[in-house]
């Protein structure tokens, strides 16, 4: 899932309760996934298992961030593709009481009735209204 040269791994004296065992061994293990700053910290006896739980931990949380952010990302495209439905989204104007037709995008107009008779084309071969 991710490059294993992009962890640091370091190991410690775990703080807290343990007398002299906990006070002698490096036995507790921090890990940390630098492009992420996820830091996972395993501590226990046997520094092996640690170094073990920490990588699948490591991993897992790795995993899930990169999977949100893509979700994230997919959102926003998804967000921005569908608009925020308000009246600045809309693309046309059909004006019954002047017959006219506005395209919003290409800021064309044409006639209503021309539109209704099935003439799409004019909504594209007319003249171009300018538009800050």
């Amino acid at each position: 899932m991710f490059d294993k040269s992009d962890v640091l791994v370091r190991t410690t004296k775990d703080s807290g309760p343990g007398g002299q065992h906990r006070n002698k061994t490096e036995s507790c293990v921090v890990m940390v996934h630098t492009p992420t700053k996820i830091q996972v910290k395993v501590d226990g006896r046997d520094q092996h298992a640690n170094k073990r739980r920490a990588w699948k931990d490591l991993e897992q949380r790795v995993r899930a961030y990169y999977q949100q952010e893509a979700k994230n990302s997919e959102d926003a495209v998804r967000a921005n593709q569908l608009g925020s439905g308000m009246r600045g989204d809309k693309i046309r104007t059909y004006r019954e009481k002047d017959d006219q037709v506005i395209d919003h995008r290409t800021h064309k107009r044409c006639s209503l009735k021309g539109i209704r008779h099935g003439r799409l084309e004019n909504i594209c071969a007319s003249e171009t209204r300018n538009h800050h």
